[in-house]
């Protein structure tokens, strides 16, 4: 299976998903540890996937995002951005009802 088949299918089994350097547990960036932070504090479930134990994805991922940088947040399979965009969106409550959605279609 390709790279980016998996991303894809990655995309569409989970309905937020965080590509990340680390965990959210043990975050391995400054940004990353601010998305994940913010998306935990909201009290919002999501997966994700530490690039860094993962170097193929890291390198195939902005051929499917179009996004250069990580983090990378996916609702629902299309990108919502980086940390900044995120905590943005969190604090403009942006973010809340696009995540809730995404959650709810998930359970359905």
């Amino acid at each position: 299976m390709k790279t980016t088949d998996k991303i894809r299918r990655q995309l569409a089994e989970h309905p937020v998903i965080l590509y990340m350097k680390g965990s959210p547990t043990l975050p391995m960036c400054g940004f990353s540890s601010k998305a994940s932070a913010a998306l935990k504090d909201a009290g919002f479930e999501f997966a994700y996937v530490d690039v860094l134990m993962n170097p193929q994805i890291m390198q195939a991922l902005p051929e499917v995002s179009d996004f250069p940088t990580f983090p990378q947040l996916f609702v629902n399979g299309e990108l919502v951005g980086g940390s900044d965009i995120v905590e943005a969106m969190l604090a403009s409550g942006e973010l809340q009802p696009l995540i809730e959605a995404a959650q709810e279609t998930a359970k359905a």
